[in-house]
């Protein structure tokens, strides 16, 4: 054990045994033990595979002393002969001691083995065999990734096909439809990876109807089968290991299964076992045995990408020349796989993984190469230094260079893949699974000198060839001759580093996928990376929501009325929602439309024949709830107008109309909140038509009335379904109209509780965070220190405090060691003003943010634990040994986008109370456009430094005029963006995750000119960014963030923007997604060619452009013209250059060319924004009535009406304008003194207001 590189400890239990648990100890009465270890296992004891806990870690916890027995027990049972011990880590202070005893029991097994030409198949004693449950075990282990495994097929069309396809479990089930059958509309349900490893697997199959669970291992897949029955028909027979061509023996449809097959189990009946026992249902095709005798295939596995290789000397060859096979499975998409130096020198062959294609080159003297790709069928000669084409039957992939390989030639898919090279006849061939071979000539017979180096080399003269092969390999043939790596691992035989002998180490870390919503998961050999694009979710897990929760969030960064995407459970399981959102009014509505905006009109309907009007959202139920809930107050207003059409039986009252809430339950009511009142709206207000009913159109009149409500109950909103039943007696007639579901408010953004003693908590239920968390709150103090929020478990833990005035620390342990992300301000944090905290932790990395400052980045380890148990309760505002407790308030608390009602928990707990003194604190918007609202001793003031809007409560526009020479260039200081970039770059994270690249611009102008510059951003690395008007003047996006490629280009609105009107645009940025919004309209998706960041930005300028930037031709000209109009309220992430070049014209940050003149054009927004128009009662029903020739007595009602409400509408303005001016005389003497009240209320006033309702309550954070 001293002299090997890698010691193990190898048991042999002498026959096949369920291991349920392993136990260590050191050697006795020494200093000798073994603190971590591996566990292998194999049936053979030459393949082996390691053993993984359910969360894939695969180290086991040893001992801390000689004498203690510490246990592990195995999460998943293992049925195997031999066990291997490797440790890992050992006592520093002495050596590897270890002592071991295994758990488990013995098991029966009935074994089979198909050698790829047989099957097994099982005979029904009917014609056919008809079942409606299904219940289907088996296990099985094979090398090759192809075969089928159990196959049965009916007349009427049913089939049921197991087959392992590229190393994965595909089942192909069908029943009663015969259009599926072997069509290529057959769908497979796939369930595992890298099932050709030549270890056991257990599958289990249970159909009941429909419904089917698949399982592989410990991984399930649920789903519902295809066609229209219930039932599985399967004629004759089902077939086991192939599925053989009626009417010729030994003939099969598809490739065969080769391997073993252990305890099948059909429906309760043992399979082997009767053919075994050569019972007459069954009969086998092909020599089929009942022992495991498969060969095993010894695989090593190369652990490093910059350091593994093995070294192997080549055996003489007779024919001259050399020859090398092998095989070898990786998911990486470069390495090394094989280094040769030739004779006459300097030459050498290198065959390597390039883009995750395979290639072949011959490196001559000096920087000459021929080079050629698999699958190609180039022929190269070589002479003379020149590289001369001689045959090409693809003669377009020839390129001075590399040449381009076939998309289905990937070999890094982490399947087997075959190489053979071949040097004779002058020629180098080169042959990948089978396909037509590549060559290059040569112009000389080449022969191998030295050694082979396989996966890497330890010489100067391919140091350079990295990265080194990340992998496994087998079967490896030198000059037709195999070479035995267990003399290798012995020392007997070449060399090698970084190797892991008899076992091939690989494993899928997409099973099971990790990415959420919808995220595309690809790997490396040692971590995985998810694809975000198009799923509105962003961050290395695809955990983060892009949108905004609500209207009102959308509000609060400045936006404008218009459509939007919201997110109302953030990063939770539903997905986005289209909505409109008005801001134009004090309350920012929330607006979803369904299917049937126009009214409605019904006749012929009865209680037995309603009329009934089904209502699809844009939403689905679960979102709706979510945003129904969510909001402050919901309504939907409801228009009724009816001719001898009751809405209750006037006799019994029951109901002759209704409609079905969200649940679809029957509602009778309609108007109001009150849903236990079968009434209309006319009787809650008492001024129905007539009194004795309590609808008008109970009274059932011959002459046209209404009955409008408009229904408040949250619970019941939104209308689903609406049932209208009398409508068939002569002269019956209704016109009605659903409007849409209008919501208003956000019940979290203002949810706060206040603590003020440091032992008083709030407990919630126990975090649910095992793979992905994130939390976000705001909090104000004028403490030092303090818990947010702390949950515990029996060894993990999550916890984000206030560690110091400065500094807020996200700590948590998920059983690989407490980690702790810490972000410290350059201004204290106990300022007794609102912080914003948001901290994540995922399997790929942890994050914290405070404020607007640059992100904190943590990485995960690759094949560490992954899950965070927790058990307690979650604990806010304090901890559970009530110590260090936080004072002050927090609001707003989300974690994993559920929001926390603080409020309603403050009211039943001590030492804290609902809501948070302060003007800052209530939910009416004080400050707007990102303006930041400061509590004063006697009042607020609104911070609009990080606003791209002016004035006392940041909502005035700030407005420019330029002219064709004019341009404002604002330069990005060290604090902002170069550290923000650094901050990213230097975060060991991979690059393929989409978080990280993110740009939010809005801006508004007025122009005549095109082509126009309006907007661009320029890095220190050549990257820009550029907004133009193009010669038509059309909006045209510029994104140039690879400087080896063309930018991509946008053109998002086609039509004429230079037309002198206000537009206001917004863009927005998340890894490869590009948001637009010109104007009110809908958000417009694109997709950039790359996500990569603006590395080191260096300046944003408007207007003309006068430095020499590498900008496409078309950009350079439109920045040459200049801008000539008025740019509005211009906003680049947290930076307002606009804004910044009026207040700050003498900062060296700011600098102005031509002349520029403040401008009013931003005041335009108002009087050209446009409004979503709700389609009213009056405007429907008078395009009904008025449409509609027959109804003129109806128009004369109208007019009468109409002409009465004008009157009466002019006398009340006249009285109004009497009223107005006496009482404004009567102010005007102390109109300013209430002014001065009303905005600089004492503070102090606002706490007794609190400490009234708790006396002798001490404050510490005010």
């Amino acid at each position: 054990m001293v002299t090997d590189q890698e010691p193990w400890l190898q048991v042999d239990l002498r026959e096949q045994m369920e291991v349920t648990a392993v136990a260590t100890q050191g050697r006795y009465d020494s200093w000798d033990w073994v603190s971590s270890y591996l566990l292998l296992y194999s049936d053979t004891g030459r393949a082996w595979k390691q053993y993984r806990h359910e969360d894939g870690v695969g180290r086991f916890v040893g001992n801390v002393n000689s004498e203690a027995v510490v246990q592990n027990k195995l999460s998943h049972p293992v049925r195997t002969r031999f066990l291997r011990f490797v440790p890992r880590d050992w006592n520093p202070s002495g050596w590897m001691g270890l002592r071991v005893e295994v758990y488990g029991c013995s098991y029966k097994s009935y074994m089979a083995d198909f050698d790829g030409r047989s099957s097994l198949l099982y005979r029904f004693n009917q014609k056919s065999m008809s079942t409606v449950k299904d219940v289907i075990s088996l296990r099985f282990r094979s090398h090759q990734a192809e075969g089928v495994l159990l196959h049965g097929e009916g007349q009427r069309g049913d089939y049921i096909t197991l087959e392992l396809h590229q190393g994965r479990l595909d089942l192909y089930l069908n029943l009663d439809d015969s259009r599926l059958r072997f069509s290529s509309g057959r769908v497979a349900v796939s369930v595992g990876s890298l099932l050709d490893d030549q270890h056991w697997h257990s599958v289990h199959i249970e159909r009941f109807n429909k419904q089917v669970n698949l399982t592989v291992d410990s991984h399930t897949q649920h789903f519902q089968t295809k066609g229209e029955g219930h039932s599985l028909e399967v004629d004759y027979e089902l077939s086991f290991g192939g599925i053989p061509l009626p009417g010729k023996p030994g003939t099969f449809l598809r490739k065969n299964f080769h391997g073993c097959m252990e305890n099948l189990y059909y429906n309760g009946i043992n399979i082997i076992d009767l053919a075994k026992r050569r019972k007459p249902q069954i009969h086998s095709v092909g020599n089929v045995t009942f022992s495991c005798s498969q060969p095993q295939l010894v695989a090593c596995t190369f652990l490093s990408s910059s350091s593994s290789f093995l070294s192997l000397p080549s055996a003489a060859s007779a024919t001259g020349g050399f020859s090398v096979r092998f095989q070898f499975r990786t998911w990486n998409p470069d390495g090394l796989l094989l280094f040769v130096q030739l004779s006459p020198e300097p030459q050498r062959l290198v065959l390597q993984i390039s883009n995750s294609r395979l290639y072949l080159t011959l490196h001559s003297s000096g920087r000459q190469k021929s080079e050629v790709s698999a699958a190609t069928s180039v022929n190269l000669a070589v002479h003379s230094g020149r590289r001369v084409e001689q045959t090409c039957s693809n003669p377009e992939t020839l390129k001075t260079g590399v040449n381009t390989t076939p998309t289905s030639h990937r070999v890094n898919n982490g399947l087997w893949h075959s190489v053979s090279l071949d040097t004779k006849n002058l020629q180098i061939t080169l042959t990948v699974d089978g396909e037509p071979s590549s060559a290059i000539e040569l112009w000389e017979q080449l022969e191998s000198r030295g050694n082979f180096y396989f996966g890497g080399c330890p010489t100067t003269d391919c140091q350079h060839l990295t990265p080194a092969f990340q992998g496994c390999m087998r079967l490896i043939f030198i000059n037709r001759q195999p070479k035995d790596l267990n003399q290798a691992q012995q020392g007997l035989l070449g060399n090698y580093n970084e190797l892991q002998f008899d076992t091939c180490n690989i494993r899928d870390r997409c099973l099971p996928n990790l990415c959420e919503h919808g995220g595309r998961c690809s790997q490396t050999w040692s971590s995985f990376s998810c694809d975000c694009s198009g799923t509105g979710y962003s961050g290395a897990t695809c955990h983060n929501s892009i949108y905004e929760s609500s209207c009102e969030a959308y509000k609060l960064i400045g936006s404008s009325s218009g459509f939007y995407s919201i997110d109302p459970d953030g990063s939770g399981p539903l997905g986005p929602t289209q909505v409109y959102c008005n801001m134009t009014e004090e309350k920012v509505w929330t607006v979803l439309a369904h299917n049937s905006t126009a009214p409605v009109t019904v006749q012929g309907s009865s209680l037995l024949k309603p009329h009934i009007m089904k209502f699809n959202y844009s939403a689905s139920a679960e979102e709706l709830q979510a945003i129904v809930s969510g909001s402050e107050q919901c309504q939907q207003e409801v228009v009724y107008d009816c001719k001898r059409s009751r809405l209750f039986n006037t006799k019994d009252g029951s109901p002759l109309s209704w409609w079905l809430d969200r649940e679809g339950e029957r509602r009778s009511y309609w108007g109001g909140f009150l849903p236990g009142v079968q009434q209309c709206s006319c009787s809650l207000e008492e001024n129905c038509m007539d009194m004795n009913y309590f609808c008008n159109c109970d009274a059932d009149t011959d002459t046209w009335a209404n009955d409008t409500g408009v229904l408040s109950y949250k619970d019941h909103l939104p209308v689903s379904q609406i049932v209208i039943g009398d409508t068939n007696r002569t002269g019956s007639q209704a016109v009605y109209h659903i409007g849409p579901l209008r919501c208003y408010g956000d019940k979290s953004i203002w949810n706060a509780a206040s603590f003020y003693q440091e032992s008083s908590y709030l407990y919630f239920p126990t975090l649910q965070a095992e793979l992905a968390s994130d939390i976000s709150f705001y909090f104000k103090t004028s403490a030092p220190s303090g818990v947010f929020l702390e949950n515990l478990g029996l060894k993990d833990f999550i916890r984000v405090e206030l560690s110091s005035p400065s500094a807020v620390t996200f700590s948590f342990d998920v059983g690989n060691g407490p980690v702790v992300l810490s972000m410290k301000s350059h201004l204290p944090l106990n300022d007794r003003q609102w912080h914003y905290v948001r901290a994540e932790r995922n399997v790929k990395e942890a994050s914290l943010q405070v404020d607007q400052l640059p992100l904190r980045f943590l990485e995960a380890p690759a094949d560490g634990h992954p899950r965070l148990r927790l058990s307690s309760q979650l604990f806010v505002g304090g901890t559970a040994s009530q110590q260090r407790g936080f004072l002050g308030c927090i609001r707003t608390l989300t974690v994993n986008g559920v929001s926390f009602d603080l409020e309603e928990r403050a009211k039943m707990t001590p030492g804290v109370s609902s809501g948070c003194p302060g003007y800052c604190s209530g939910s009416s918007s004080l400050c707007h456009n990102r303006g930041r609202c400061i509590e004063k001793s006697n009042g607020y003031v609104c911070d609009c430094s990080q606003s791209a809007y002016g004035g006392t409560t940041c909502d005035q526009e700030v407005s420019v005029s330029f002219d064709m020479e004019s341009s404002v260039t604002y330069t990005f200081q060290e604090p902002f963006s170069v550290m923000q970039n650094r901050s990213s770059q230097a975060s060991s994270v991979s690059t393929e995750s989409s978080s990280r690249a993110r740009e939010d611009v809005a801006f508004s102008f007025v122009t005549s000119q095109k082509p126009a510059m309006l907007l661009t951003v320029s890095t220190f690395n050549q990257q820009y960014i550029a907004v133009i008007l193009a010669k038509n003047g059309s909006l045209q996006i510029w994104y140039h963030l690879q400087t080896d490629r063309s930018p991509d280009v946008f053109s998002p609105a086609l039509n004429n923007l230079a037309d002198g009107r206000l537009h206001r645009i917004r863009i927005h940025r998340v890894g490869k997604n590009l948001y637009v919004q010109i104007d009110q309209d809908i958000h417009t998706k694109y997709t950039l060619s790359s996500d990569a960041e603006l590395i080191l930005i260096r300046s944003l300028t408007l207007g003309k452009v006068t430095r020499r930037e590498n900008f496409n031709e078309k950009v350079m000209e439109a920045a040459s013209k200049g801008f000539s109009g008025c740019l509005s309220s211009v906003q680049f992430n947290h930076v307002a250059p606009l804004k910044a070049a009026l207040t700050n014209r003498g900062s060296s940050l700011v600098t102005i060319r031509g002349p520029l003149v403040q401008s009013n054009c931003g005041a335009l927004a108002e009087s050209t924004s446009h409004t979503l128009q709700d389609q009213t009662v009056t405007a429907n029903k008078d395009k009904e009535k008025h449409g509609n020739g027959t109804q003129k007595d109806l128009a004369v009602i109208a007019g009468v009406v109409t002409a009465v409400v004008f009157i009466a509408v002019c006398a009340l303005a006249v009285i109004s304008r009497l009223l107005y001016q006496q009482r404004r005389a009567q102010r005007s003497s102390s109109i300013k003194e209430e002014t001065r009240h009303s905005v600089y209320t004492d503070y102090r006033t606002e706490l007794h207001l609190h400490n009234s309702v708790r006396d002798n309550m001490k404050e510490y954070y005010i």
